[in-house]
């Protein structure tokens, strides 16, 4: 099926509203900001994963950082892009960012958002893909640089990757 979506862009759907594989979100949207001359949309939808990964993490200063930049890039389009209700996902943003915001370093709970799909193109688009790759299971939770490290950032305290 031909679609007028970019497949990295069907992609990063799938991975956001199937697996809620948010570090597999940023790949494959990242490589399609670049190709797209960092179009800003692009980089607000990255940024709203990587806020995700922070968030699931708590990570609640990546997470922070991260839904507020993606908010304020993606405040001025309208409610409706790019076949998805956008008004509903920064909606979801700014209540992730309220309970972050009065969290303190306590942990904030934790659940996944969906994109909505409003065209029924897109979501046609999604559905077939979804049936060709393979789900990540177990999810990709974060950056692969080998043990060592992994073992010296889980004794910092940390996890996670910037973007």
């Amino acid at each position: 099926m031909n679609s007028k979506y970019d497949p990295l862009y069907v992609d990063y759907l799938v991975y956001f509203n199937r697996d809620r594989d948010y570090f597999e979100c940023h790949e494959v949207l990242e490589e399609l900001w670049l190709a797209e001359d960092r179009e800003p949309v692009y980089k607000g939808l990255l940024q709203v994963a990587v806020g995700m990964y922070h968030y699931r993490n708590q990570n609640l200063r990546g997470a922070q950082l991260m839904l507020t930049s993606a908010v304020q890039i993606l405040e001025p389009y309208p409610e409706q892009l790019m076949g998805i209700e956008l008004g509903l996902l920064l909606s979801s943003c700014r209540n992730a960012l309220e309970k972050l915001q009065h969290s303190g370093q306590t942990p904030v709970p934790y659940h996944d958002y969906t994109i909505v799909i409003s065209d029924d193109e897109l979501e046609e688009a999604v559905y077939q893909r979804s049936k060709e790759l393979k789900p990540n299971i177990p999810q990709r939770r974060s950056p692969t640089r080998g043990k060592v490290y992994e073992e010296r950032m889980k004794a910092m305290g940390k996890n996670g990757f910037t973007s």
